[in-house]
This record gives structure tokens, C-alpha cells and sequence, in this order.
């Protein structure tokens, strides 16, 4: 699952909720079910966040080899081309700046627990 921090109907930490409830219901729940949140994403996309990812991939590749994703790589593109790049983290992990190069760059993030 995931949503944008930035939606403007359904608040995004009701989905957070949701998740951490079926953690806390099952202790197997890591194995069936990822949330991702994305910083800055509206409703499905926009906003200032990296709104273009591909889930069904990670979701393949979770299928096909059984290692469910810790992160997905996520760009924003604006006037046609790739201006940020980020991680996208399995919550409860966020992407944190590692103190050094561009904040652009998913390259200077590293996924870890909030």
C-alpha cells in the first residue's frame, strides 16, 4: 500500500494506523503487506513529492522471488524531466539525509527507522 503525505482527503495517518494495527494483530504481517509512505505526494500524485514509482514491479519482483521490498526508487518530473530522485521506505523506515551531496539525489538517503 501507500499514499502521499500530502493528501488532501483521506489522512495519510489513518493508513499508518491501519498498518501498525495489523502488525501489532500479527506478528506475521511483514510477511503480506508493505506501507510506503511518499512525502509530499497529493492524492495518487503530484504535489511536491517523487509521485512517479513503480510498485507493480517491486510487487512482481516480491511475488516472483519472495523478498518482500525494504524500498522503492521514486523520481519527481517536472517540465518533462527527472529533478528529484528519493527512496521510497517500507514504513515504519523514512529516507534521512545522509549530510553530504544533493538532496536530490536518492543517492545521499538511506531508509532507516524514524
Amino acid at each position: 500500500m501507500y499514499q502521499g503525505w500530502g493528501e488532501p482527503g483521506i489522512p495519510p495517518g489513518n493508513l499508518v494506523r491501519y498498518y501498525d494495527q495489523i502488525r501489532h494483530k500479527s506478528s506475521e504481517a511483514g510477511d503480506s503487506v508493505r506501507v510506503f509512505m511518499v512525502p509530499g505526494m497529493g492524492h495518487c500524485g503530484g504535489g511536491n513529492g517523487t509521485s512517479t514509482f513503480d510498485m507493480v514491479s517491486a510487487l512482481d519482483a516480491w511475488r516472483d522471488g519472495g523478498k518482500a521490498p525494504q524500498q522503492v526508487n521514486a523520481s519527481r518530473v517536472r517540465d518533462g524531466r527527472v529533478d528529484r530522485t528519493r527512496p521510497l521506505c517500507a514504513w515504519p523506515a523514512v529516507a534521512k539525509y545522509k549530510g553530504t551531496g544533493s538532496i536530490d539525489d536518492a543517492e545521499n538517503f538511506v531508509c532507516s527507522k524514524r
